[in-house]
């Protein structure tokens, strides 16, 4: 079937929920949503048992899933391990994510990523490279051996995909005055993250071309009444801020107030997921050091957290819950928002004409029930 009509599910369109309607599918594009009674006869009927009918997920943090860490697995055939772990729960579009690595490392995950976008393979967006231009001080559990300055070679290295998109997270405070902006000149979409930067710092950082900070409270000084710093900076401007709502990162409290300052558009649900995602395991290694689950957390021997065992459906549910967002605002900080970010609004994160059929089947529960990725 070319043409598809989807029925029986309530919709979230642009302007809100729409009941007794159905999304009309050409190949990979959104044709329009039409009342029931008026679906074309050259659409194909795809019924549905109720639920709802929202935008695909696209999480730009995600580390590894089914068993596969990016950095071990640089690889076309790591990078398709991961989407499929991760569409199970609703997850249509990705950035896989390289924490700090040596620069081989990073030269083969951006072949891997520009080999997949070539080849179609479903869901990739670009790549998301997290470090190793961070600040020390505020690490977490990269490895500090791998932690360095950056320079020309890295800012060619960076710029490279050539394809799809790329985000970088770095610390400010550790980048030479000049380089956010030339990276961000080539294409680059750049975050601040892990780092000590002073509200001065990330004034210099925005005025650069800054666009987001990296799982806002997180690897970061707390907002202090005279050193606002990062948190202060993501709170009091525009830029988008990814939180991870797992939990155990960030308390519900802090996730609140996050969000009557920032609210949905400004605020980006991420996992920062890890191999255990879509599987029963219950240790792995980054590098030497050895990660354990426990309770929904991961973490190692000294108690570090590791990422997350975080999907993008438990992450809507854990913003309705404990952030008590209503489920459009909840879907849209994990679709329209991160689409905004990516410079990828009209096309992804949507149901709307035009758009891509990257859609998810909901259930009232808010479980996966099926995915779309371009009317597949």
């Amino acid at each position: 079937m070319t043409r598809k009509a989807l029925i029986g599910a309530r919709i979230l369109s642009e302007r809100g929920w729409r009941s007794d309607h159905a999304l009309l599918i050409e190949r990979s594009a959104i044709v329009d949503i039409v009342p029931d009674s008026g679906v074309p006869t050259d659409f194909d009927p795809v019924r549905l048992d109720g639920g709802m009918l929202v935008p695909g997920f696209i999480d730009t943090q995600v580390n590894g899933g089914g068993g596969v860490l990016f950095n071990e697995s640089p690889t076309i055939d790591g990078i398709r391990a991961i989407t499929e772990a991760h569409r199970a729960f609703g997850t249509t579009a990705l950035l896989p994510t390289l924490i700090s690595d040596d620069f081989d490392v990073i030269e083969r995950g951006i072949a891997a990523v520009r080999d997949a976008i070539a080849i179609g393979t479903p869901g990739v967006l670009g790549i998301h490279i997290e470090g190793p231009f961070l600040n020390i001080e505020k690490k977490g559990i990269h490895d500090a051996s791998k932690i360095r300055k950056m320079d020309e070679r890295a800012v060619n290295l960076l710029s490279s995909l050539g394809a799809g998109k790329t985000l970088v997270t770095l610390a400010p405070e550790m980048v030479a005055t000049g380089l956010i902006a030339e990276l961000t000149a080539r294409g680059v979409i750049v975050s601040a993250g892990h780092t000590l930067a002073t509200s001065e710092d990330m004034d210099r950082a925005i005025s650069e071309g800054l666009r987001a900070i990296t799982h806002l409270f997180n690897a970061m000084p707390p907002l202090a009444s005279r050193t606002p710093g990062v948190a202060g900076a993501g709170l009091a401007s525009p830029l988008i801020c990814g939180v991870i709502v797992d939990g155990h990162h960030v308390h519900p409290t802090a996730l609140r107030a996050a969000f009557r300052a920032k609210g949905p558009d400004e605020l980006m649900l991420v996992t920062d997921s890890m191999p255990t995602v879509g599987t029963d395991i219950d240790t792995f290694f980054l590098g030497e050091t050895e990660i354990f689950r426990n309770e929904g957390a991961l973490r190692s021997a000294d108690g570090t957290l590791a990422g997350s065992d975080l999907d993008m459906a438990r992450a809507i549910r854990n913003a309705v819950s404990n952030m008590h967002v209503e489920l459009a605002d909840a879907c849209k900080m994990a679709s329209a928002t991160p689409a905004a970010l990516l410079g990828l609004t009209g096309t992804y994160g949507c149901l709307a004409p035009r758009a891509r059929a990257d859609i998810v089947h909901l259930s009232e529960d808010i479980e996966i029930v099926r995915t779309w990725i371009g009317g597949e």
